[in-house]
Parts: structure tokens; sequence; C-alpha cells
């Protein structure tokens, strides 16, 4: 069996081979004579030495005029001792120096340079191949988790039952293939999971590869690629090798949308086989296509953007089950707070309940960071246990930010701020359809808040009529509405609540159709879960018809909450007064501050007649 040399033999003979070829090249660059010293004390006497340098064994000079007529001008001679000479010059002997080289010295000579070179090389092909060398340039970089490492199992993850399920039909594959496929069923090639940032599913991959006990390969799409073409490629291949060696295994590529971006949509990235991208996502194609799921080996891939990836990708035989991990609703958070409380001592009072009812839109992740920072703010206090108000002040710790109790507000701006989140809060605690007031504050937090209104949902929503949307707009214009009333002047703290309003109203025109004027059309489509780009696949009289139309619904909105203040405007003065002096009125309080607060008739009447439809 003949066996390939190590590649470091091979660097070795080609140093050595440049450093000969160095070495050949300046000697006859020199061109250099190398005579007798004998002959040197002749051409001495004669005069034709024009210059010389003299060291303890050679001496180097300069010919006036050469030996030969082609001959070079330069010398070298080794030195002979003087009387020795004198000796050899009386019987006109012809004699030169001669010296004898150590071992070790020859060795360093040649060496060295090899040496250096080597050093060079190696740094320079580590720095390219990630500190593996040139060799690894191509070599996945998946870290293989067996599973005593992941230490992740089922009962870890909560809050996600219906993806759990689904992933269980995983496990029993791997863990017994011939009985899962005794009627023809297959396992699907590629399980894609799909959902917001921090809803778990890496967590996920984790537990599958735990339950099922075999090797795990993670790697984040992005690690594919690399500055050098077809690395990517080569990496992706590498990659299934491992897992067909290892197999049964399961594959794991996170960020899957950094990879499969779909081919030319990238913006400034060609559209044709050139790009790094587009090569990498062509072998991970025909990776899936080629590989049979008898031989044990699952794709797991997980994105918070679906929509932008490339349609082979997704269609039947490569990533065949798309599985949504959502955030949790309010029986998923409670499972999710249980499995977090485990890792912490709490008070035997505290109501995991009620705090998952006052957490609803908070992921997984936004969950296990809650938990925490209850757990510093019982620390700090130095508590024995967690208790209610800590969750209550890692609540507000995440949602209105730090509290900044050394930024002092002149007395003009505590009454300022007092109003408008005062302002705020009777609009909210009048209007149906908004989430509840649970705290008033003008404590500054965060980096621009110098209040804030506390409101938290009390139960999961996943429809809202116009009407509620309109209400939490006039919600949002409660402050600045408070502002105008009182001191006849707007200020710059309503510059957020201003675009959140905006977004509200502009996404009832041109994405919910609630807008009779511009009609029952779709302008913008979502992209992810964060944001929505716009197509512009609409004329400019449209979109200023768009633009007045979203003027009017915060102009109404405005007039509404300015409405029910001025009814309320008493109640205002002493609800400001009160919160003047004890800066914070919890749920309690503004209960019984606001008992007497009501909606103006007019307004009444359009919430029964809202009510009745």
């Amino acid at each position: 069996m003949d066996r390939k040399p190590p590649y470091w033999l091979i660097y070795v003979l080609i140093a050595i081979g440049l450093v000969a070829a160095a070495q050949g090249l300046w000697t006859r660059h020199q061109q250099v004579a190398e005579i007798d010293y004998s002959r040197f004390l002749e051409q001495l006497e004669e005069g034709n030495i024009d210059r010389v340098q003299v060291s303890e064994r050679h001496i180097w000079g300069e010919f006036k005029e050469p030996l030969t007529e082609d001959g070079p001008t330069d010398f070298r001679t080794t030195r002979v001792d003087p009387e020795i000479a004198e000796k050899l010059e009386v019987h006109d002997v012809t004699y030169q120096g001669r010296v004898e080289d150590g071992l070790w010295p020859n060795i360093l000579i040649w060496l060295l340079p090899v040496g250096l070179l080597i050093g060079f090389w190696s740094l320079m092909l580590r720095r390219i191949g990630g500190g593996q060398g040139l060799m690894s340039i191509g070599k996945s970089k998946a870290k293989i988790t067996v599973e005593e490492d992941t230490g992740v199992s089922f009962d870890d993850v909560a809050g996600v039952d219906e993806a759990k399920m689904e992933l269980q039909e995983t496990v029993s594959f791997l863990k017994d293939p011939k009985h899962y496929g005794r009627l023809g069923a297959r396992q699907p090639k590629g399980i894609l999971l799909v959902g917001p940032p921090g809803t778990g599913k890496t967590l996920l991959a984790r537990a599958v590869a735990g339950e099922a006990n075999v090797p795990f390969f993670s790697i984040s799409g992005s690690e594919f690629v690399e500055m050098f073409v077809g690395v990517g490629a080569a990496r992706v291949r590498d990659l299934f090798e491992q897992a067909r060696k290892a197999a049964p295994s399961i594959i794991f590529i996170d960020e899957l949308d950094a990879l499969g971006q779909a081919r030319g949509a990238g913006q400034g990235m060609p559209s044709g086989g050139q790009s790094e991208k587009e090569q990498t996502l062509n072998q991970l194609l025909n990776e899936m296509q080629g590989f049979d799921t008898r031989e044990g080996v699952v794709i797991l891939g997980a994105t918070n953007q679906p929509q932008v990836l490339d349609p082979a990708l997704l269609r039947a035989g490569r990533f065949d089950r798309q599985v949504l991990v959502d955030r949790p609703d309010k029986k998923g958070r409670l499972a999710i707070l249980k499995v977090h409380a485990n890792k912490v001592k709490l008070a035997d009072d505290i109501d995991l309940d009620q705090i998952a009812g006052l957490t609803a839109g908070f992921s997984g992740a936004d969950l296990e960071n809650l938990v925490n920072e209850a757990a510093i703010q019982a620390t700090r206090r130095n508590a024995d246990a967690i208790a209610t108000e800590d969750f209550t002040a890692a609540v507000e710790r995440i949602v209105a930010g730090l509290e900044q109790k050394s930024r002092v507000l002149r007395d003009r701006e505590r009454r300022t701020v007092a109003h408008h989140e005062l302002g705020h809060a009777i609009v909210a605690w009048l209007l149906p359809g908004v989430d509840e007031v649970h705290k008033v504050s003008i404590i500054p937090r965060g980096i621009g808040a110098l209040g804030y209104t506390m409101q938290r949902p009390t139960e999961d929503r996943f429809l809202m009529t116009e009407t509620e949307l309109q209400n939490r707009i006039t919600v949002l214009f409660g402050g600045r509405a408070a502002e105008r009333l009182v001191f006849d002047q707007v200020t710059t703290g309503a510059a957020d609540d201003i675009q959140k309003a905006t977004d509200i109203a502009r996404n009832m025109v041109t994405r919910f159709g609630m807008s009779k004027t511009v009609g029952q059309v779709t302008f913008e489509e979502p992209r992810g879960y964060l944001e929505a780009v716009q197509r512009r696949p609409y004329a400019d009289e449209t979109a200023e018809a768009i633009d007045a139309e979203v003027r009017a619904i915060l102009d109404g909105c405005f007039e509404q909450a300015s409405i029910i203040l001025r009814a309320n405007r008493k109640l205002l003065d002493q609800a400001v007064a009160r919160l003047l002096e004890a800066e914070t009125l919890e749920r309690d309080e503004l209960r019984e501050v606001l008992a007497d607060a009501k909606l103006p008739e007019a307004r009444a009447e359009d919430e029964d007649e809202v009510a009745s439809r």
C-alpha cells in the first residue's frame, strides 16, 4: 500500500531547493575568482592588487588587471601562516590555505534559512486556513458534540409542544430506522426550524441529538462562506462526509439564511455562478439531493427569515418539512418559567402564573433573562429568595430600561413628564382593547426615557380590530395631548410615541386594508418577523393618498385623546399632584386615583355602538 509523503517533508524539499537556487544565483552574480595564496603573493609583488579586505581566514580583493582576458576582477583566497609560506616559496611550491569547517556550522548554515522559510510559510498558511493550515481550508469547522456533551433533552425545552411532537418522529427514526420505515415511510431529508430570534430553535436541535443519543454536527451558515472561491463548497462536502462516517447523526446548520439566500437576490451580489455564496449553496443542494435518508443522517436548519431562502432549498426532497417555533402563549411561558425556576431559589408565595400573564410577547430567551434579572435583583437587596417584587422590577428593567436615579429633572420638567405620563394612563384606563396600565413613574429609565407608563397585556391576542388599533394610537397620543392641554405647547418627549403611532397607522392603510379612501389593497409585504419592506408598485398619486390617509388617522386619534383629557381635566390635575409626590403609582394606587375617570358622552356612545356590532 503506497503512502503519501507527509506535507511537512514536501515543504522542506521546496525550501531547500529555493535556498540552493538562491545561493547559486548569488554566486553567479558575484563572479569571484578563487585563487591560490601563492598566486596572490605573486600578483602582490607585481603590483596587480588594487584593494583588499582581510579577515582572520580569508582575503577578498580586486585585481587592477584580470588574470585572463574575460576573467573576473574580484578574487578571494585563504590565508596561509607566514612562516610556512616562506618555506614553501624557497622550494617554488604552489600553495593555498584551507579552512576545516565543523559539521554543525554547515548544518546551521543550511538549516537556518530553511527553518526561517518553513516558519514563515507555516505562519501564513495557518492564517489562511483558520489556524489549521492550508490543507484545512476546505475542511468543515463543524463542532462534533456527542450526547453527553449536549446535556439537553426534550424535558429541558418547554413552550413549544407542537414542535417537539414533530421532532419526536426524527428521534424515533434515528433510534430505530427499520421499525420506522416498515411501511415504506422515509424520514424527511431536511427539517427547517422557523421562528423569531430567541424562541429555542438551537435548543430544540440539541435536544433531538440528546434524545436520540447520536453525534451532533453544529455549524453556522456564515462559516461556510470564505474569501476563497470554492472553499465553502469544499466545506459542505467535508461536513456531509463526516456525518456519513458517524451515522446515525444530525447535521444542524444555524442561521441558514446566511448560506441559503436566494441566488441573485443579494444586494451587490452577482447573479452568475461565480459567486462564492452561490457555489456553496449549489454544493449544499447537490449534497441534499444525493444522500439517502437510510444512511441515518438528518439535516436540521434554523432561520428567522425563511422568505429570503432560495426556493430550491425549500422544495420537496431537500427541506421537506418546516416546523414553526413561535413565541410561546401564556401556557408555554408558564412552562418555560418553571424550567428556569428550578435553577434558582424562589419564595414560597410566588405565583409564576401571574408572571406569565405579565410577559406576553416574551420569547424563551427573554424569559430566561427575566429569571436571571430577578435573581440579580434579589441578590442586590440581600434577600434569601426571589420574590414577586423582584420579577416586577426585572420586567421593568427589560421593558423600560435601568432606573437613572442620578438624572435630576428641573421642577418644570418633572411637571411636564408627570402630565405626559398620566395623559397616557388616563386614556389607556378608559379605552377598551388596549393593554392594561400597571404602573406610572416619573423616574428616568434607559437612555432617553424621562418617565414611563407601563402597560402589559393580560391575555394573548392574535387578532385586532380597526377600532382597537385606533385606540392604541389614541393612547400613544395621550401624553402629547396632555402637554398641549395644560401648557399650550408640546415638547420633544413624544418623539417615540409619534413614531409608534405612525407605524400603526401606516400598517392600517398599507398592509391591513383599513382605509375607505385607499381601499383594501396591500402596498407593503412583511419581511421576517420584525420589519416590512415597501414594494412601491403604485403611482405617486396613490402614495399621496396613503400619506393623506395616515395623517387623517393620526389627527383623528390625537383629537380623541384631547377630548378625553379635557373631560377629565380636574382628575388629571389631582393625579399629577399625587404622582409628583410619590414619583411612582402602582396598579392599586392608579385604580384609586382614576376611579372617577369617564369617557365623554359622544365617545361612550361610539364605543357602545362598536360593541353592539
